[in-house]
């Protein structure tokens, strides 16, 4: 064997050797079922950003993660509207949903229509000065929620402003708030700055002696973490919002120069801390009449899988964040190119050594003021997808943690919060990975789409698993009406998005149409025959998700008022509007909260719900 073949393969085996230590996948199994083998260059770039300290995940006590803990478990099988919040406006919102939204929602689904819970999107904080990232999935911090989500005149203090400047304040929204009356796209830059200058007004007006024990009380509770994030504000205010780009002095939230900066800008920091302190007033008030309105769950809160490697976690986390490498996910047969969502992952070494606390914190932080959460991409406590930095989504390997021990964190954090637990385990998971899950109590995610038996045809009702939340789409996929009207393969074709000729892609979409059409009909839910209408078809599919055993339903608010439009479509950046669509009904015409008791197609959607699980 010659001589630079042999070095070849003696360099192969140590780095297989190391990256076996470290949990590092050498190869993987494809979404064909074919085993690819991660290149030694893959190897070498993740096995460097893992370090000398890269030790294997160890498990902690079992009083340090939960130990046997489990989350708590539906008390009884009920539905619940999952919606994006800022696509959900009023007439007295400002151009963007919010957490009033939200309680009203919560309200009238609880009292009116028997519904248990609301499923809103992560609500993480992002910039704080405009240009504001669209994506609630890439957020600056996740400990911390956005400001858009403030109410403006539900602020104790806004009641304090002379009439001069209730004026100012006035005079910002009422452009915002003719906006809601279009289907125009939501522009987050545009409301951030107005709400910015309604909250610098009232930031002035002096707290009332039990107001500012309040906010002391808010202060004292979790101090680092909100310190840290406005710290972080303050800075970015002046040196932008990547700390990667900021002054080296300034890069160790420890450093003397961030100290003195704090110092500085103490009433920057102020500021941004007492706009986390009115959030979770208002968080609080919208799971308070959740409850009150009958609901046994309330709000459901969203975590996303991580956040910006600039931001504000990367920076004050920087014990436990790995540089250079970003996570995603392997190519699919829906993404077959991979994906790369730009955040930056924990190091499973590092993070094992403190027993899985920041995932603890996180958790406790985003169950505070709700009744369950969901884990976004829930695989990610096992398992997740590494991509070295200038490296294609389909160049990366998987890299394991210590599921054990971040799967107790989780659990023990739920169930001291009395919430459930809902993981978003969609896609290409390990059926040991659910089973462990299942056994902690954390549900899964069944979609219907993605329900099919061995042979491609839609899974029968008794087929699907119990411990889950059913659903028929994502916010990742065109909602339910899309899928008969065939415009989730015109939206791909114009933005080149599709993987083979359109004419087999409409002719593939025709014969799945055909598919469930035929399964509806077979369940009693449509009519053999006749033509069905985008309306009857979303009713029947969410009347069929109460014929599986699943615990949980989540009903598409978007869905439901007829939208033919995907929040987000995977593949683009500027090419489609990601995360600013308004819901709209299926004749493109704005639906507002106030338009919901009246309206048809959500009336239909929420009876055959209900009364399919006899709410």
């Amino acid at each position: 064997m010659p001589y630079g073949q042999t070095g070849a393969m003696t360099a192969r085996a140590e780095l297989t050797r190391r990256a076996r230590d470290h949990g590092v996948a050498v190869s993987y199994q494809d979404w064909r079922g074919r085993l690819v083998e991660v290149s030694d260059e893959t190897l070498a770039a993740v096995l460097g950003a893992l370090g000398d300290d890269a030790a294997p995940a160890v498990h902690g006590a079992p009083g340090q993660h939960g130990g046997s803990a489990v989350a708590p478990f539906p008390r009884r099988r009920s539905w619940g509207f999952t919606v994006q919040l800022y696509s959900l406006r009023s007439a007295a919102s400002w151009g963007h949903g919010d957490l009033r939204d939200l309680a009203e929602l919560a309200t009238w689904s609880g009292r009116e229509l028997g519904a248990d819970f609301v499923l809103v999107n992560p609500l993480h904080a992002a910039e704080p000065l405009p240009p504001v990232s669209p994506s609630p999935y890439l957020p600056m911090t996740r400990r911390q929620v956005s400001p858009l989500y403030l109410r403006i005149e539900d602020i104790p203090e806004y009641e304090g402003l002379s009439a001069s400047d209730r004026a100012r304040v006035d005079a910002l929204s009422a452009p915002l708030r003719a906006a809601s009356a279009t289907s125009a796209l939501i522009d987050r830059d545009a409301v951030w700055t107005a709400k910015r200058a309604a909250l610098e007004i009232i930031h002035a007006v002096p707290l009332s002696p039990g107001r500012q024990a309040e906010f002391d009380s808010f202060l004292g509770r979790d101090r680092k973490a909100t310190e840290d994030w406005a710290t972080w504000c303050a800075i970015a205010e002046v040196h932008g919002p990547d700390w990667r780009s900021w002054p080296l002095a300034l890069a160790d939230p420890g450093s003397a120069p961030v100290a003195e900066l704090r110092r500085a800008r103490a009433d920057r920091v102020r500021f941004h801390a007492w706009l986390q302190w009115l959030l979770a007033g208002q968080a609080a008030a919208a799971q308070r009449a959740a409850r009150q309105a009958g609901m046994d769950i309330g709000v459901v809160a969203d975590l996303a899988v991580g956040a910006h490697p600039g931001g504000a976690d990367a920076w004050a986390r920087q014990d436990v964040i790995v540089p250079g490498i970003s996570v995603g996910a392997p190519p699919d047969e829906f993404n077959q190119r991979g994906q790369d969502w730009t955040l930056p992952p924990w190091h499973p070494g590092r993070l094992a050594a403190q027993a899985g606390r920041p995932v603890g914190d996180l958790v406790a932080a985003t169950t505070r003021n709700a009744g369950g959460m969901r884990v976004d991409h829930v695989m990610a406590l096992a398992r997740l997808w590494w991509i070295p930095a200038g490296m294609p989504p389909g160049l990366g390997t998987y890299v394991r943690y210590d599921h054990e021990l971040l799967g107790g964190v989780v659990a023990a954090e739920v169930a001291r919060a009395d919430a459930v637990a809902i993981g978003e385990d969609l896609g290409t998971v390990e059926p040991w990975l659910r089973k462990f899950l299942a056994a902690r109590q954390i549900l899964g995610t069944s979609m219907l789409w993605f329900e099919r038996r061995a042979d491609g045809t839609p899974r029968r009702p008794g087929g699907w698993r119990r411990g889950c939340l059913a659903t028929v789409g994502t916010h990742d996929l065109p909602p339910a009406a899309a899928f008969l009207t065939g415009d989730q393969v015109t939206i791909r074709a114009e933005l080149g998005l599709l993987t083979q000729p359109e004419d087999e892609e409409r002719a593939a979409a025709q014969a799945d149409a055909r598919r469930w059409l035929t399964v509806l009909a077979r369940e009693g839910l449509l009519p053999g025959q006749a033509p069905v209408s985008a309306e009857e078809f979303t009713v029947a599919l969410y009347a069929y998700l109460t014929r599986t055993p699943a615990m949980l339903i989540g009903v598409s608010l978007a869905d439901a008022a007829g939208e033919r439009r995907p929040q987000n479509m995977p593949g683009t950046v500027d090419e489609y509007p990601n995360w600013r669509i308004p819901l709209t009904g299926g004749d493109g015409k704005p639906v507002l909260l106030e338009d919901l008791p009246g309206h048809a197609g959500i009336r239909a959607v929420a009876d055959a719900v209900s009364g399919g699980l006899g709410c």
